[in-house]
């Protein structure tokens, strides 16, 4: 009786190279972040022109109005199935979360720059691998502490103007926007990732917790704002309710799903690059030499986060 024929050998597998149809994912996981920061980049520039005509709230209420009614016509046209009690009571914890970033923030940009508040925001990126860790109990890389270091320099340059000077109030609170987004960035990704829930519906419960809040805060200077703008403040809500929180809001949610919350944040950090180019180009604002050289500082704070956070990502698994 002939010997049974040996098993072919599986097949060796190069753990290094990740397949196309993975690579191809991660690299539009990656566009629509980077889509993501060039809206919110430009909206920093559209809230400073629209705050110099009425209040942050009515604003941020506007805005979210319009974002609610947006994605509750996106649910309704999707047949999107119901959001359980679960997925609601997340929601509203982060309606909570993202409209304390975005009051802090709205303020802070009414007073600075659109190009400093732009840049300031940024330190999200810094922020929350901190946070991250913390909340997850990983160990934060060197080189997030290197570019930390690096970005806080930028920043103390950026707002120095011709010479060393104390920060504007606006800075400030731009600042504090920046480590509340980072706990709003990681409590998304702990609340959510593995669990299934749907990125519209926890958008839409966010988004309504906003417009609830905002116009609750202010709702006589909202109403008085719907009979007095014309088409241009129209047409800035308009952007910033689409664009920057219908669009922006629903691909965040997503993409900390299919990724880190760091590598989320850290993609978005090339968002102070085009509030910078917008804010110069279209907004007519100027930078002194100080200022550049500390926006500099901060996107290379960026760049050198995100190559940490990546490397990090791809390092191989000790064996057990």
């Amino acid at each position: 009786m002939p010997s049974p024929r040996p098993a072919p050998a599986p097949p060796i597998r190069d753990e290094r190279r990740r397949p196309l149809s993975s690579l191809v994912a991660a690299r539009r996981v990656d566009l629509f972040l980077l889509l993501v920061a060039i809206a919110w980049g430009s909206s920093y520039l559209a809230a400073k022109t629209l705050t110099d005509t009425v209040g942050v709230t009515v604003i941020l209420s506007l805005r979210f109005l319009i974002t609610t009614l947006a994605l509750a016509l996106i649910w309704l046209i999707w047949k999107r199935r119901r959001a359980v009690r679960r997925e609601l009571i997340v929601g509203v914890v982060l309606g909570l979360t993202q409209a304390a970033v975005l009051i802090l923030e709205t303020h802070g940009i009414a007073g600075t720059s659109a190009t400093n508040a732009g840049l300031i925001i940024s330190l999200v990126v810094v922020f929350t691998p901190l946070t991250e860790s913390v909340g997850f109990r990983v160990r934060v890389p060197r080189t997030v502490f290197i570019a930390g270091v690096v970005a806080v320099v930028g920043v103390c340059l950026l707002v120095s103007g011709d010479g060393f000077a104390a920060p504007t109030l606006g800075d400030m609170l731009v600042l504090a926007a920046a480590v509340v987004r980072s706990i709003h960035v990681t409590a998304v990704s702990a609340l959510t990732r593995g669990r299934g829930y749907s990125a519209l519906n926890l958008t839409l419960a966010q988004s309504a917790v906003c417009a609830v809040v905002y116009t609750c805060a202010d709702y006589q200077g909202v109403l008085q704002a719907v009979h007095s703008f014309d088409a241009g403040e129209w047409m800035g809500v308009l952007y910033l309710g689409l664009a920057c929180s219908v669009f922006a809001f629903l691909i965040q949610t997503w993409a900390i799903q299919q990724t880190s919350a760091s590598r989320v944040s850290l993609l978005m950090g090339t968002e102070p690059i085009w509030a910078v180019l917008i804010g110069t180009t279209i907004g007519r604002e100027t930078l002194t030499l100080l200022g550049i050289l500390g926006a500099a500082l901060i996107i290379t704070g960026t760049y050198l986060g995100l190559r940490s956070e990546t490397r990090q990502r791809v390092a191989p698994m000790p064996a057990a």
